[in-house]
């Protein structure tokens, strides 16, 4: 069954995944001379960077989410169907989906990244709570605060340890942020939810396999990360790996073992690809093998960009980083190259310009660096909203989100406390 696109004449390119790469390819491509049709397995553009604030109750997942059916209004020759990629037969030019099949002349892939649970087996990952999507991050707020309704009730005080103490593998951008979040939490709002409950006994843990958090920033912000984050009272564990959990006890690889009911997982991802491109194109970390054009291997028309895509320069080895503006570089790169190959005209290969990184540690507290310039604490905290708010797709997500974080701000609160999802036990 072919999926009923309406037929212009023009050729054709496909988006799949409306990430921040997809997006991007589209707003550069709006009015030109090609019929643009993306497809998503979900009908809205997630902002992945504030998903930890979903789950700590301090935005609504409608503040970082932006309907792709909206955003396709602005792009006269695009159309979004909501559809999940299944096969691509690059010898006919076809997609296979959920809801039918597609021809195309220029195919990008945009599929982003899932969670990496490295060693570990289904029944001991399924136990760890994930982090990549709004549903994920609902169900994380759902899970913990249940944790604290079931440890009201309950008068044995291991189960309770259990109950109420977290615990975050990974020492990233998401950890140390989810960490911080969470260290606000117990601070300045659990307290006053929970009154029965001794908060003092509540252990936040953050465990990072290597020697500093944040290994990708210089060592003296991670140095910064680190005070901050235990300023919030967050043990962090550094070169410690977990080595197995069985749903309340943690094993580590110092032999030690820590109670914890919540295990939230940011220690890793992997590319999101598609099966039918060719064998020559499978790079490591499950992501695909492209050129400095962005072109997948031993292909002639097929793009990858994004977490997804792996470009192997001697500056990265080992492809480039799965952040944003990778994404969003590369989507606009492969947006020219397009038009380029329509006219007849080579390809221009890919230059990232590295604008630098940063990460915030909660209120006040931030590390960001650019161009050999580093900086912590307020300015850098300022700095950090501001290129996120700016990022945010829509006018309404950028006001939302401003007037929500003013809120939190000045009433050390995060109203967004619901339990909307009821299902904390993953292995019930």
């Amino acid at each position: 069954m072919d999926l009923k696109i309406p037929f212009t004449g023009q050729k054709r390119l496909v988006i799949i995944g409306g990430g921040f790469g997809g997006i991007e390819i589209a707003k550069e491509l709006k009015d030109q001379d090609i019929q643009i049709v993306m497809l998503d397995k979900n009908n809205y553009h997630t902002f992945q960077p504030l998903l930890y604030q979903v789950a700590t109750g301090g935005l609504e997942p409608g503040s970082i989410a932006y309907p792709l059916r909206k955003f396709m209004q602005e792009i006269p020759n695009g159309i979004f169907r909501m559809a999940e990629v299944t096969h691509i037969d690059t010898d006919t030019q076809k997609i296979n989906t959920d809801i039918g099949d597609l021809h195309y002349d220029y195919l990008v892939i945009a599929t982003g990244s899932k969670t990496n649970f490295f060693q570990f087996p289904a029944d001991v990952s399924g136990k760890m709570m994930e982090m990549k999507d709004i549903p994920q991050a609902l169900n994380l707020r759902s899970y913990i605060l249940e944790s604290f309704e079931e440890a009201l009730l309950t008068y044995d005080e291991t189960k309770k340890e259990e109950l109420i103490n977290i615990a975050i593998v990974g020492g990233g951008p998401t950890g140390v942020e989810l960490a911080g979040a969470l260290g606000e939490m117990r601070k300045n709002i659990l307290p006053k939810d929970y009154p029965e409950l001794d908060f003092r006994k509540m252990q936040i843990h953050l465990f990072e396999a290597g020697p500093r958090l944040l290994a990708a920033m210089h060592p003296e912000n991670s140095d910064k990360a680190l005070k901050y984050v235990k300023d919030f009272g967050v043990n962090v564990w550094l070169n410690t790996m977990v080595t197995g959990y069985n749903g309340q006890e943690i094993n580590l690889s110092n032999g030690k073992i820590v109670r914890s009911g919540t295990v939230i997982w940011t220690a890793g991802v992997k590319g999101n690809p598609i099966a039918g491109l060719p064998e020559t194109a499978k790079a490591g970390g499950n992501r695909i093998l492209v050129d400095e054009f962005c072109r997948v291997k031993d292909t002639e028309n097929i793009f990858a960009v994004g977490d997804v895509a792996c470009m192997i320069q001697d500056k990265f080895p080992k492809g480039h980083p799965m952040v944003a503006p990778v994404a969003i570089q590369q989507g606009d790169l492969v947006a020219k190259n397009i038009l380029l190959l329509m006219k007849g005209k080579d390809a221009k290969p890919f230059v990232y310009f590295d604008k630098g990184a940063m990460a915030t540690v909660g209120r006040n507290k931030a590390v960001m660096e650019s161009k050999g310039m580093k900086m912590g604490g307020f300015i850098a905290w300022l700095a950090w909203l501001f290129v996120h708010v700016m990022t945010l797709v829509g006018f309404r997500n950028k006001l939302t989100v401003t007037m929500g974080w003013l809120y939190n701000y000045f009433t050390y609160d995060r109203t967004l406390r619901l339990i909307i999802r009821p299902s904390k036990r993953k292995d019930d």
